[in-house]
């Protein structure tokens, strides 16, 4: 019997994560989470999670924003789709990736599965150790956030 046939499929669970940045104090912010739970308990982390039964990928990223960090945004745009069999020690998780900007540092409050949220600078975010494969999606977001300021300073 071929792997592919019937009856050998792999359940994947569907996710969204978003990096919210705000340009204050002449330096970008990442908007992060600390995670409460296991995995990864006490890490930083991009706000983001499980896709709810009638909700698309933008609309729980939104949400999952608004509840760990009380932050809304106007706006996502996709960074990409993170879907490495390993990513993540609970099984398969497919995940779409969001980029938010928002107009500046507004007070984060955590909530849900954050522990804490926090705005970090973007270099210190980019050389720290993030749960899951999120510096990989870090570093993809960093650059989308840069193609966003170049083609609006165009």
């Amino acid at each position: 019997m071929d792997a592919h046939e019937h009856g050998n499929h792999e359940l994947a669970h569907l996710t969204a994560d978003v990096a919210a940045f705000a340009y204050e104090e002449g330096a970008w912010h990442v908007l992060l989470i600390r995670r409460r739970w296991e995995p990864f308990t006490g890490l930083w982390a991009l706000p983001g999670g499980h896709v709810d039964v009638e909700e698309t990928f933008p609309e729980a990223g939104m949400r999952e924003l608004a509840e760990e960090t009380g932050v809304t945004a106007d706006a996502l745009y996709q960074v990409g789709i993170y879907d490495h069999p390993g990513r993540d020690p609970r099984g398969r998780y497919v995940n779409v990736a969001y980029v938010a900007v928002l107009p500046g540092l507004t007070p984060p409050r955590a909530g849900d599965d954050a522990a804490t949220a926090e705005w970090v600078p973007l270099d210190t975010a980019l050389s720290a150790r993030l749960a899951f494969d999120h510096a990989d999606i870090l570093a993809d977001a960093a650059a989308v956030l840069v193609a966003l300021i170049s083609r609006e300073a165009k």
